[in-house]
């Protein structure tokens, strides 16, 4: 190399740094997109729309949502992965992100390669609702009555490979049971028909189920996880009440485009932490059935392969696909 390229080349690499830590003091300069995968009500919905206010307070600029439903997630998933790295164009997605794709044949997205983590959000469980004229009142007598009835019955779920559809299936799974998965676009429109009639049950977040049970517009029989949710004290687990050995929880993670410049991803975790861990939002999402747990972006890269791997163990050894 010529010496004057050499030190051309020298003094690039600090310019370049400085440019982007510049960049990032300056982001964000207008609003960002964040993208749920899903439609309206569900619970990816929920959570984008609880931590937006507070998180655009932390990062000091402006953060509004865009569902952008379809394929189980997998299309709103994809419009940030192909969207400009420039820290605009954000993403929310439930653990369908790890699932995903074990379950469909064609990805339009490399999950690792194609998204830069940015955090995990928080944890929650799901809840077992039926429509207020399903003849089964528990866990138990639902059992009963879908083993006498082997594909009478089905439940609606936000998509194929959605946080709904696999709390099924492993219901399904662990209680013997064969009921029918009819896939919606969203968690909002399952539960919307599930009060309807037009499906007999569903297996949505806490916190979207909880206004509707209020209210009698469904029946909740049991909660997914291992002990029962202060949201819902009076609802048994699954496990203890007719199902045991069930249990299942979903998570929350945001992530941007894989290129996304690494000041910007850290400028936006610290941001989301501090929202979380903040009284205002942390109570809050408490009182609704979540459980705030962030992290590191390498935490959170580090959990969605790990999470990747066990999703694809157990949807071949299940044989679940999407439908």
């Amino acid at each position: 190399m010529k010496r004057s390229s050499f030190i051309a080349a020298v003094f690039l690499i600090p310019l370049g740094l400085t440019a982007s830590f510049a960049y990032a003091d300056s982001y964000p300069n207008r609003p960002i997109r964040l993208v749920v995968p899903y439609a309206p009500g569900g619970s990816a919905d929920i959570v984008a729309r609880r931590i937006s206010d507070e998180w655009s307070k932390a990062l000091g600029g402006s953060i509004y949502i865009e569902n952008k439903a379809g394929a189980g997630g997998n299309i709103g998933v994809d419009a940030v992965a192909k969207a400009e790295p420039d820290g605009y164009t954000i993403g929310l997605q439930t653990v369908s992100l790890a699932i995903n794709p074990s379950i469909f044949p064609k990805m339009p997205y490399d999950t690792l390669k194609d998204l830069a983590q940015i955090s995990t959000v928080a944890t929650s469980q799901h809840v077992l609702v039926v429509n207020t004229n399903f003849p089964a009142k528990n866990t138990k007598d639902l059992v009963a009555l879908a083993k006498a009835n082997p594909g009478k019955y089905n439940y609606g779920s936000a998509g194929s490979g959605s946080t709904f559809h696999m709390a099924a299936e492993l219901f399904k799974s662990v209680g013997g049971v064969d009921i029918i998965h009819v896939p919606y676009k969203g968690g909002g429109p399952a539960m919307i028909d599930t009060i309807s009639g037009q499906v007999d049950m569903c297996f949505p977040v806490l916190s979207a189920a909880a206004p509707h049970v209020k209210v009698g517009k469904l029946n909740a029989i049991g909660v997914t996880g291992s002990k029962r949710s202060p949201l819902m004290p009076d609802v048994p687990t699954l496990a203890e009440s007719g199902v045991p050995g069930y249990s299942f929880e979903t998570w929350f993670i945001v992530f941007a485009p894989a290129a996304t410049p690494k000041p910007l991803i850290d400028k936006l975790n610290a941001s989301l932490v501090k929202a979380l861990n903040g009284p205002v939002l942390k109570e809050k999402m408490i009182k609704e059935g979540f459980d705030p747990a962030t992290s590191t972006p390498d935490e959170a890269k580090a959990k969605l392969t790990k999470e990747l791997a066990l999703w694809a163990k157990l949807v071949k050894e299940r044989g679940i696909t999407a439908e």
